[in-house]
């Protein structure tokens, strides 16, 4: 039985609750340490719940913590069906889930389908011979005559995406880690064993799923070349600039037409659960809103999907909002998005659009709002509620392989990584060992404690607006129709039922005037921004935003 139904939970069953939710992401090594290795662990994320559902969020994401050699710090799966002991146990999972749903959030972990560690046991056999029980688990191929590797498929992490093994005398795909290699989804003893791991953790309790790399789940059975791709339409969104893999154009290596049945069915075993959803990442900056639109279509697949464009280091201007926004609607008018402006992969973007910006904390505010004011689902990162900018690691402190292949050009992430500030006192109230990634001096200053007992502060601008968003469903569910205004001001309107809301964004350090509609409008309050109106005219302060109802 699903956990959202058992005693002492207050979630109500609703199928609908995805839509337009407000998703926490948890990353586990970085949130709370209670064992005192350093590393956060699952109790750690337990014990710091209030605080995520003070926040006035809907749901939490947890990234991996299944066993793993940590490679790639749990996103190389060695056993999907138990904890990595630096997490906890199975136990602690429990009790996680049972206090989550006692707070009013739903709990959503994060299957990594698409390749497995080099150690997990599915490997281990596949790669001992050519006709064992799990020879074609994984994707293996013969190299060319001359030995080299079957295409010139590249990995995100750099160099050939095929690696050689000695045993079989053939090469394995990775796309990722060569201790990452993919599994053979076109096998149906695959598909099975996956759909088994999903049924697992649903049996287990988990409200749903956020899917990693969902585009990466097929390759081209032919194993065709991918072609080159123009200098001019390259881009560094899905990769870091001074990585070749932006130097394809990725036909064959992903994106593969056969991924909409697969995703048909892994949503039909999440439909005989109630109130599941699963959100999925796709990782491309070439065809990314249109492979959204596609995996959540038809209400068959995915119920939203997340692509890079909020993630890329562009400005974020008015024009850059509308069009992305604009774009995925006609890429996916029947499908969701999910929005988010930092995660566990990309440079916080308190320092990522923070160029020009002199009060970060507005600054932080006003971004918050707008996150929050677009149609679709949204997800927050921790610390991002602080404000947190990148930390500045030395290269003796990083952890991350791939800023460790790719240093000093590209950092890797390990500066989103740092671990979760709670108190401002050295380490951050994290852990009573050395941190696993070093706490920055800078960021002390935004301690959790510190901000709750601000009412200015950002932390309790998140609370505030989250509050406000509550309150009126067009926000959560409502159309979006933007309108004209000059820059700095982006300006749209949200509509659900009979309730239509005016939403005004000042996205500069100076003053801006915006003329409103001629018809009756209710300025609104509690969202935690100040506006001067007269007449028809909204003065907005710098990094402002204004709310109102019309009649």
């Amino acid at each position: 039985m699903n956990m959202t139904e058992t005693t002492g939970s207050i979630l109500k069953p609703d199928r609908d609750w995805w839509r337009g939710a407000v998703i926490y992401q948890i990353y586990p090594r970085s949130f709370q340490d209670t064992n005192g290795d350093g590393i956060g662990d699952l109790n750690g994320i337990t014990a710091r719940l209030p605080h995520v559902a003070a926040l006035g969020v809907d749901a939490i994401w947890i990234s991996p913590f299944f066993t793993s050699p940590m490679r790639d710090f749990g996103y190389d799966v060695s056993n999907y069906r138990d904890v990595d002991p630096i997490f906890g146990k199975l136990e602690d999972f429990d009790a996680l889930i049972a206090e989550a749903h006692r707070l009013g959030l739903r709990v959503m972990i994060d299957l990594v389908l698409s390749h497995t560690s080099d150690r997990h046991p599915w490997f281990v056999e596949s790669r001992s011979s050519r006709n064992n029980g799990k020879a074609d688990w994984y994707v293996w191929a013969d190299s060319k005559p001359d030995g080299t590797p079957p295409n010139n498929w590249l990995s995100i992490f750099g160099g050939s995406a095929w690696a050689w093994d000695p045993t079989r005398l053939q090469y394995y795909l990775h796309n990722f880690l060569t201790s990452q290699p993919d599994l053979n989804l076109h096998n149906p003893e695959v598909q099975e064993a996956l759909l088994a791991v999903e049924r697992f953790w649903l049996e287990r309790g988990v409200d749903g799923f956020r899917l990693d790399t969902i585009n990466f789940f097929f390759h081209d059975k032919k194993l065709r070349d991918n072609p080159a791709l123009v200098p001019e339409r390259r881009n560094a969104s899905t990769a870091p600039a001074v990585n070749p893999y932006n130097y394809q154009e990725h036909l064959y290596d992903k994106n593969q037409p056969e991924n909409l049945e697969f995703l048909k069915r892994f949503r039909a075993v999440m439909d005989e659960f109630p109130a599941i959803a699963a959100v999925g990442e796709v990782g491309d900056s070439q065809r990314g809103l249109e492979i959204a639109g596609e995996y959540t279509s038809g209400g068959d697949k995915m119920h939203m999907c997340y692509a890079f464009e909020f993630l890329a280091p562009d400005p974020l201007t008015p024009r850059r909002v509308a069009e992305v926004l604009l774009d995925f609607q006609k890429a996916a008018p029947e499908g969701w998005a999910c929005w988010a402006f930092s995660n566990h992969d990309v440079v916080r973007h308190a320092s990522r659009w923070a160029d020009g910006v002199s009060d970060y904390g507005a600054h932080a505010k006003l971004l918050a709002s707008l996150l929050m004011s677009l149609r679709g689902s949204v997800c927050i990162y921790q610390g991002e509620e602080l404000a947190l900018p990148e930390a500045e690691l030395a290269y003796e402190d990083l952890q991350d392989p791939y800023g460790i292949q790719f240093w000093p050009d590209f950092k890797g992430r390990d500066g989103c990584r740092t671990p979760m500030i709670w108190e401002s006192m050295p380490d951050g109230g994290f852990s009573d060992a050395k941190p696993w990634l070093p706490v920055p001096e800078n960021h002390l200053a935004q301690a959790v404690a510190v901000q709750e007992a601000d009412p200015a502060s950002v932390m309790q601008h998140y609370r505030r607006f989250l509050n406000f968003r509550k309150a009126y469903p067009a926000f959560a569910k409502g159309a979006i129709e933007f309108f004209e205004t000059e820059a700095p001001l982006l300006g749209f309107l949200r509509t659900h039922g009979n309730e239509k809301l005016l939403c005004l964004f000042n996205m500069s350090e100076g003053l801006a005037t915006a003329n409103v509609p001629t018809e009756p409008l209710e300025p609104l309050e509690g969202h935690g921004f100040v506006s001067e109106m007269r007449d028809n005219t909204i003065n907005l302060p710098a990094w402002g935003a204004f709310f109102a109802r019309l009649a």
